[in-house]
């Protein structure tokens, strides 16, 4: 393969469309299609991705060696289908009913397929279309490990919802799937509907409310849902409406009859009933996700771990994989979800089939748009707004969150993933037991029970947490030691957890700064930490998206790079 590799991965798929481009095997630019529009969980195809992801790396179309996407449409061709392949709406279906047409004499479709468009350029444009479970499965390409065991979870992705693989050196060997309907992601959005939530979009605010309950009320009607099995699992699918897609709805009447009552009004505030419910669905999804993990390891043993797919989201359960299974490393990247697929599947590209060695580790996220002290001057002036520049930004934040300030801090590149990491965040005291009421009620106009994350400095962090492990992607929650959950009420959850992010210096040289400054001013090495953006928003991406969002909310002051302004 030629030296300077270009390969644009894409996700199209569902929602959280995504663009990545990487050069020679590591990731330069990565990007959900929502902090671009400002559309939430967009579905829209990522134009304006792919026209960031160009000139992030000064390359135009042309010189794009592959585009890869993260989904096989060949697997969901296989049977012939006269009501979409034998008349086409417009001619540009021709490009699937071909395919559609001649399925009953190719048999069974691989993992990947591949279109090569000939442009008028002379031109060859290779287009490679990843099974979806590899896609996720290729999070192993940017983890630590040289091997490693790969449990991949979601909804679905073409016919699979649970996927076993082995990573070792550059390649992915599938071991085992399983297919829709008996989704471990579906059973989750089910319940997440049963509380009056959206689902594929508020699980986290399941998971946040199955804390408040006792799950012991509701565990066996919930357990009853689901059957473990040698290897997988099963639904009772007489409960479940989630495979039916030409019909409303995730649950069938039979579930309001097991579960005792009636689902949640949507978005009507929860009763004790539905907290309870709450908690006894997240344990039993954390049932099924280590029991597929300790049944992996059964198949592939050693002791690192890679998880993906949309159920990796589930940072709950993540927390509690070492301690239940027989792994001693987890590695879960900051998109598990679809959003990722876009750069799992040019990593797939280049490691798997074009067999080019391994040379990178994710150690950060802030792969999106950045703007310098320039850019962020420009925005300032054009919208004539008063603002000081600092020599110290780290240093002036960390008194004003000290002095009980909420502040908006806008620093380099974007994180992809859905959390915020240090570079688009909403920051606080954690000292203040007011200050997850008024960052929820004030500035992300969400549900009192949400918590807020604490950022510490890695090197703090055995202070503070029980049995945690480096968490940079703030993908784990840990139980925060009894004798400190005092000092920090804000970042304490109900239930004595904490959803952790270890930040080092060399991760985020800023954000560590700013932490450390606050330590030095208050003796606590931590900071409340939530994504730049208000209920129903994207994260926060431009200058001008961090200027609205600040003077339409809550907040007192907002950092952008060098510069400060005020309300």
């Amino acid at each position: 393969m030629k030296k300077n590799s270009l390969i644009l991965g894409l996700n199209t798929a569902g929602f959280n469309t995504s663009t990545s481009l990487i050069v020679d095997g590591v990731p330069v630019f990565a990007v959900e299609e929502e902090r671009l529009i400002r559309e939430k969980r967009t579905r829209k195809f990522p134009h304006q991705g792919i026209k960031a992801a160009l000139e992030k790396g000064d390359v135009s179309f042309d010189e794009i060696d592959v585009i890869a996407i993260a989904w096989n449409p060949a697997i969901n061709l296989e049977s012939y289908n006269a009501a979409h392949s034998g008349r086409a709406r417009f001619l540009g279906e021709i490009y699937y009913n071909v395919v559609n047409g001649l399925s009953g004499y190719m048999g069974e479709a691989g993992d990947v397929s591949e279109q090569i468009v000939h442009l008028k350029s002379g031109k060859k444009l290779h287009i490679y279309f990843i099974r979806h479970h590899l896609a996720h499965a290729s999070a192993f390409y940017i983890s630590p490990f040289e091997e490693a065991a790969v449990l991949t979870a979601d909804a679905f992705g073409e016919k699979e919802c649970t996927h076993f693989a082995h990573g070792k050196g550059g390649k992915i060997d599938p071991i085992w799937s399983q297919e829709f309907p008996h989704s471990l992601g579906s059973f989750y959005s089910t319940m997440t509907a049963f509380m009056g939530f959206q689902p594929q979009s508020d699980e986290w605010k399941l998971m946040g409310a199955s804390s408040f309950g006792d799950g012991n009320r509701f565990i066996d009607r919930v357990r009853s849902l689901v059957r473990m099995k040698d290897v997988g699992f099963e639904l009772d699918l007489s409960c479940f409406n989630h495979f039916q897609f030409h019909r409303p709805g995730l649950f069938a009447p039979k579930m309001i009859d097991v579960l005792g009552f009636e689902p949640n009004e949507k978005d009507k505030p929860l009763t004790q009933d539905y907290y309870d419910l709450s908690a006894a669905a997240q344990t039993v999804f954390e049932e099924i996700y280590l029991g597929l993990i300790n049944q992996l390891h059964e198949r592939v043993g050693g002791e690192n771990l890679v998880l993906s797919g949309g159920s990796a989201l589930n940072s709950v359960a993540n927390g509690k994989v070492i301690a239940n299974s027989p792994f001693k490393r987890v590695f879960i990247p900051p998109t598990p979800d679809d959003s990722g697929g876009s750069m799992g599947a040019a990593m797939y590209i280049y490691h798997h089939l074009m067999e080019q060695p391994r040379h990178y580790v994710m150690e950060n996220n802030y792969l999106g748009p950045s703007y310098d002290n320039e850019a962020i001057k420009t925005t300032l002036e054009t919208l004539q707004l008063q603002h000081e520049k600092l020599s110290d930004p780290m240093a002036d934040a960390a008194r004003q969150i000290a002095d009980g300030k909420i502040i908006g801090w806008f620093q380099g590149g974007l994180e992809f993933g859905d959390r915020a990491l240090g570079n688009r965040s909403i920051l606080g005291d954690p000292r203040d037991a007011s200050m997850k009421d008024k960052v929820n009620a004030l500035i992300k106009y969400r549900e009192a029970f949400r918590p807020f994350a604490p950022a510490i400095l890695a090197d703090r962090c055995e202070e503070y947490f029980e049995r945690a492990a480096p968490t940079p992607f703030m993908e784990k929650v840990f139980q925060i030691k009894p004798d400190k959950r005092g000092g920090i009420p804000a970042v304490t959850h109900v239930d004595g957890s904490g959803r952790l992010q270890t930040v080092t210096e060399k991760q985020n040289p800023r954000f560590y700064r700013l932490i450390s400054s606050f330590y030095k001013e208050t003796g606590i090495p931590i900071v409340l930490n939530t994504s730049f953006n208000v209920k129903g928003e994207a994260m926060v991406c431009s200058p001008h998206d961090a200027i609205r969002t600040f003077f339409s909310s809550g907040l007192d002051v907002l950092y952008l790079g060098d510069y400060k302004v005020l309300k």
